[in-house]
């Protein structure tokens, strides 16, 4: 039985999160931001239209803004995963098995469901179901491999004429594609790739499924040969049906302001770490080893810039937020210096073990506290439902540093308070 793939990918997702609940913004140029309100990060179709670049600094396009009525929002992550969680939904409903591939694309199996169905068919239901119960508009690309699933979902998107749904299992029709489409559009192929690539004649999607891949595993990597044999049809990626368990958990952010004061700038680090602590106790897993980092801005000019880290080794893992504020703490006294003015600062966790499958340091065996792990659930059960907040006071109770955040968009979809009103 042949192997079917369809990618489904959200169209513009963070912009169009951002017109759902402002029918008034239906044909106006919406863009999203970074942290800070920075740069841009997210374009609806009519921003990309205006020829306006992602990653550009928010200052640098004043004038097209005022010139072209731009609306900008800050980035609104819970709203962003909550509509993720939606269409995710509706898509495991409809496949078999499904790969949730990042916030706003899935890998759908879709094997044997041209038995019974017509695939082309089946990507409009799958579209219009979406559509119809998120708001949310999608592309759908269907093909025998993941890499041309992605070519497809191109297609699917850029053409108007397809409806944004491309059946892409005839090889004939994989051929045409990949003769319009760039190397560099290839999944997987990367610009210094790309580079190589052209140096030596290759162009076009169809001039790399025309290469030998021997000849590519040689020059390139045995990752390039395989997206070589997807373009011809033949399937080396499965669905990755199990998310696999991170290597290293980071939170970090960029402070509002520049930071000069100590204890402002622990109550930030305190915050990350809550933060770090709760996605490891998501993933099931106890950490080892403990970092810290605080750093100045190096793009202002006649400042002085301080930049340090610090990272330990726990004698025993942990998951308890209490063990590891004590000691970031500790790291956090030993690197920081006065008199600089602080624009970032971080956390990180790594060395990771399942509960139960670690040795204890002999002379110096776990010292977690009593009820540690009912304590953490409790913490992180009332946090998660949405009716409470418990935090630790090392956190602060009014914080001065946190993110620039002035174009927010309310949480329509997660805080009660902020539901829209319709009278």
């Amino acid at each position: 039985m042949r192997a079917v793939f369809a990618l489904v990918d959200c169209n513009n997702f963070y912009a169009s999160c951002e017109k759902l609940f402002r029918p008034d913004l239906k044909n106006t140029p919406v863009a999203v931001l970074s942290n800070n309100d920075g740069c841009i990060v997210a374009r609806s179709k009519e921003v990309k239209a205006l020829g306006i670049k992602m990653g550009v600094p928010l200052f640098q396009i004043q004038d097209e803004i005022k010139q072209h009525g731009i609306v900008c929002f800050s980035s609104n992550y819970a709203l962003y995963a909550d509509l993720s969680n939606r269409v995710m939904t509706i898509l495991e409903e409809e496949a078999p098995q499904l790969e949730v591939y990042s916030i706003d694309e899935a890998f759908m199996d879709l094997t044997g469901v041209d038995h019974v169905m017509d695939l082309l068919a089946f990507g409009k239901r799958v579209k219009a179901k979406v559509d119809q119960w998120t708001g949310i508009t999608v592309g759908v690309g269907i093909a025998p491999t993941k890499t041309l699933a992605k070519l497809a979902n191109h297609a699917a998107k850029k053409y108007p004429a397809t409806g944004g749904v491309v059946d892409l299992m005839a090889p004939d029709r994989q051929k045409r594609l990949m003769a319009l489409v760039d190397v560099g559009d290839v999944w997987g192929v990367g610009r210094r790739t790309t580079e190589k690539l052209k140096a030596r004649g290759v162009h076009t999607a169809l001039d790399l499924a025309n290469t030998s891949p021997k000849d590519i595993r040689s020059e390139f990597s045995v990752v390039l040969e395989r997206t070589v044999r997807e373009l011809n049809g033949v399937s080396c990626l499965d669905l990755e049906l199990v998310t696999p368990t991170k290597q290293q958990i980071i939170c970090s952010r960029s402070f509002g302001y520049k930071v000069t004061d100590k204890q402002q700038l622990r109550e930030a680090i305190a915050k990350y770490t809550t933060r770090a602590a709760e996605k490891l106790r998501r993933e099931k897993r106890l950490c080892r080893v403990v970092s810290v980092f605080i750093r100045t801005s190096p793009f202002i000019p006649n400042e002085p810039h301080y930049s340090q880290s610090l990272s330990v080794e726990l004698p025993n893992p942990t998951d308890d937020t209490r063990d590891l504020l004590e000691v970031i703490n500790v790291m956090f006294n030993r690197i920081y210096k006065a008199g600089y003015r602080y624009a970032k600062a971080g956390v990180m966790l790594a060395d990771f073990y399942e509960y139960g499958t670690f040795q204890e340091d002999l002379f110096r065996p776990s010292a977690n506290k009593v009820n540690s792990k009912a304590l953490m659930a409790v913490v992180d059960q009332i946090n998660h439902s949405g009716l409470g907040n418990v935090f630790f006071a090392s956190q602060g109770v009014s914080p001065q540093w946190s993110m620039k955040r002035e174009h927010l968009s309310p949480a329509y979809t997660t805080r009660w308070e902020e539901i829209p009103k319709i009278f």
